[in-house]
């Protein structure tokens, strides 16, 4: 479990850093970025599918939904880099404060199980220390609003492949996904170029370094970070999961302060006041305290039912 729990963090500072990237590739809008991600994403994954010849057939039902799941995906990371354009780093960021609230609703919805008062409480705590670091301002509440709403769907295709994860291969499960968000965004292209552009039309155009960052994106952050933590999926809850991922503001923070300090353009510096830290202790306490909380309440189940 220590070596899952590691590694968890470690895909969430990968994730940390996509919003880096998002600045990085800003030139490029919101959707034409996605749709590169997703398609270099799914070029990957369908080689390393050979190389480890992992079957790629499912049933037909089985495909649609790992696509419609692929097409929430999509939705999920347009909004989180728009989000990212409307706002600071740290706002967008904090805006997936609401991620383990999310699940801890959506879970028991779609799992049929009780909701738990003590998820939503650690999820409510987790966002109140992410709007402490945050320190949103009302000029960047539209990007914290549609950051909310990016963590809604992500926390609803969580929870969908908990259970999706059980009956495939991680790998070919990631595959097609990530194959139902770029076919997805291809078939909103047409209607995104004519009525959403302002006239600009589709750029997909990609300019200086945008290709190693999109390299970087679609490579280490996207088929390498997605589908080990779908992998992770079989042992940890959805709710575990969402709940570490709240940890990925204060590393993207971070990050973004790093290339602040190196001078890199584009990145101002983030405000690190006494709400950072205050913020950074109830999101850590928020991750530390559910192992424990969760322990406890299955001893006390086991020696209710022996008694």
């Amino acid at each position: 479990m220590l070596k899952d729990y590691l590694r968890l963090h470690f895909i969430v500072l990968l994730w940390g850093f996509t919003a880096i990237l998002g600045k990085l590739l800003a030139p490029t809008p919101a959707v034409e970025l996605v749709f590169w991600r997703t398609g270099l994403a799914a070029a990957g994954l369908g080689l390393l599918l050979a190389a480890r010849r992992v079957g790629w057939r499912v049933a037909w039902p089985e495909a649609l939904k790992l696509l419609g799941v692929g097409a929430l995906v999509a939705a999920h990371w347009i909004t989180f880099f728009l989000a990212a354009r409307l706002s600071s780093v740290s706002v967008c960021l904090a805006g997936l404060a609401t991620l383990a609230l999310w699940t801890s609703l959506l879970e028991p919805l779609l799992l049929w199980r009780r909701v738990r008062a003590y998820e939503v409480g650690l999820g409510l705590g987790a966002m109140l220390g992410l709007y402490l670091i945050s320190q949103a301002e009302l000029s960047q509440l539209t990007g914290l609003l549609v950051a909310v709403g990016s963590a809604g769907l992500s926390a609803l295709f969580s929870v969908l492949n908990s259970q999706l994860v059980r009956r495939h291969a991680p790998v070919r499960l990631t595959f097609y996904e990530m194959a139902g968000a770029w076919l997805s965004i291809a078939l909103f292209l047409p209607f995104y170029g004519r009525y959403l552009t302002h006239g600009a039309g589709v750029r997909l155009a990609l300019h200086g370094y945008g290709w190693l960052w999109l390299g970087l994106l679609a490579g280490v952050c996207t088929v390498y970070a997605f589908s080990s933590s779908v992998e992770l999926m079989k042992r940890l809850s959805a709710f575990v999961v969402n709940l570490t991922i709240n940890l990925e503001p204060v590393y993207g923070i971070l990050l973004a302060q790093g290339l602040y300090w190196l001078r890199v353009p584009g990145f101002g510096q983030e405000r690190m006041a006494g709400g950072f830290y205050l913020g950074t202790v109830l999101i850590l306490a928020s991750v530390l305290v559910h192992p424990v909380i969760e322990q406890w309440s299955r001893r006390r189940a086991r020696v209710v039912a022996n008694s």
